[in-house]
């Protein structure tokens, strides 16, 4: 078994793998203060090692590089097992045409290389994380690149800081209708109804320039919530994508 841990802007999120298969999966915000996070990782790593006590080893993905160094040190204290990173100790066997390869997130490939070993290519990997990527597998199985863009809860709040009169959103959800009867639901629905219509957008001027309509999956925090909103066909949804990208670079199927 493999503990598997993505950090995030916002979230840290744990998976415990058998294979290819997710066992369970915890969740912890990313915390900046080191202190902080030393201590609720330590208390949640001690809760998975009473759980699963056959863990063999733990792989991590990262984007976030100060708490790599923190969530590296509390593991190999808590639960001394080998411990490996995937763009330093373990690369992604997948070829990346982006101009500047050390620019691409490295959840981005590990997902792009899921989604071409488990659904084939072409594809297109949506991630609805604190942002939304767009990622393009060829035909051939190559990551081409992508777009990104602000996620819902960094738009939501940029409206809040950035405005005089518009309110917080404390919790995205679907708004009732699509024309909004208060400032709350009006920004609800510019926000699901608004990245539904892009997607779909977006959606069509890839397959334009791909010539080829891609398989389109899913994944990331938001995924359900979106779901509804894409207008279009959806190949899948996978939100366990990156643990299983993770898993698969490590050569476990």
């Amino acid at each position: 078994m493999i503990l598997a841990i993505d950090i995030g802007n916002t979230t840290i999120a744990l998976g415990v793998c058998a294979g290819l298969r997710i066992v369970t999966v915890y969740r912890l915000a990313t915390i900046s203060s080191k202190e902080r996070l030393t201590a609720q990782l330590g208390a949640l790593l001690g809760r998975i090692h009473r759980h699963y006590p056959s863990l063999e080893s733990a792989v991590i993905c990262s984007v976030v590089p100060k708490a790599l160094v923190t969530v590296r040190m509390v593991l190999r204290r808590k639960l001394a097992i080998p411990v490996r990173i995937i763009g330093r100790d373990v690369k992604v066997p997948i070829k990346n045409n982006y101009k500047n390869p050390r620019q691409v997130g490295q959840d981005r490939l590990v997902g792009a290389y899921a989604a071409y070993r488990l659904y084939q290519a072409p594809c297109l990997i949506i991630d609805f994380g604190t942002a939304i990527t767009f990622d393009v597998v060829s035909r051939c199985g190559e990551y081409e690149g992508g777009i990104i863009l602000p996620g819902l809860r960094l738009s939501a709040e940029s409206l809040f800081q950035k405005t005089a009169l518009l309110p917080s959103i404390d919790s995205i959800r679907a708004p009732r209708s699509l024309i909004g009867r208060d400032t709350k639901e009006s920004i609800l629905s510019g926000l699901l109804n608004g990245y539904g219509a892009m997607c779909c957008g977006l959606i069509d001027l890839i397959s334009d320039t791909l010539k080829t309509s891609p398989k389109v999956i899913i994944t990331g925090g938001h995924t359900h919530l979106m779901r509804r909103f894409i207008r279009k066909k959806i190949h899948c949804i996978d939100t366990h994508l990156v643990f299983k990208g993770m898993c698969l670079a490590l050569g476990v199927t």
